[in-house]
C-alpha cells in the first residue's frame, strides 16, 4: 500500500472555492480503481493550508489516477487556487497501533 500525502496551501479568498470543487469531485477520486482511502485534513492554526491524505493499492494505481479525466479537471483548478507552490510525499506505512 501506498500512502500519498499531499500539502496545499490556498490563497485564503480561494478556500471557499477549493472546498466546494474537492465535495463536488471527493466521489469520484475516491472510486478510483486502487484508491482504498480519501481524507482531506485542514491545519487549525492556517485554515488555508490543507492536505490531501490518501491510500492506494500501488505507485502504478496512484500514476494510473493521475491520468483520469478526473485528475485532468480537477488538478489545473486546484493549482490556480494556490498561494504556495504545493508538497507531495509518497509514503509506507511501518506500524500501525489501534
Amino acid at each position: 500500500m501506498l500512502i500519498r500525502i499531499v500539502k496545499m496551501t490556498f490563497q485564503p479568498e480561494k478556500v471557499d472555492e477549493f472546498l466546494e470543487m474537492f465535495d463536488q469531485k471527493k466521489e469520484a477520486i475516491r472510486a478510483t480503481e486502487g484508491c482504498q482511502h480519501l481524507e482531506l485534513i485542514r491545519n487549525i492554526d492556517e485554515p488555508n493550508v490543507m492536505m490531501t491524505y490518501s491510500f492506494w493499492t500501488d505507485e502504478e494505481h496512484l500514476n494510473n489516477y493521475k491520468k483520469t479525466d478526473v485528475f485532468a479537471e480537477v488538478w489545473p483548478k486546484t493549482k490556480a487556487l494556490f498561494a504556495a507552490r504545493p508538497e507531495a510525499w509518497s509514503m509506507e506505512r511501518l506500524e500501525l497501533l489501534e
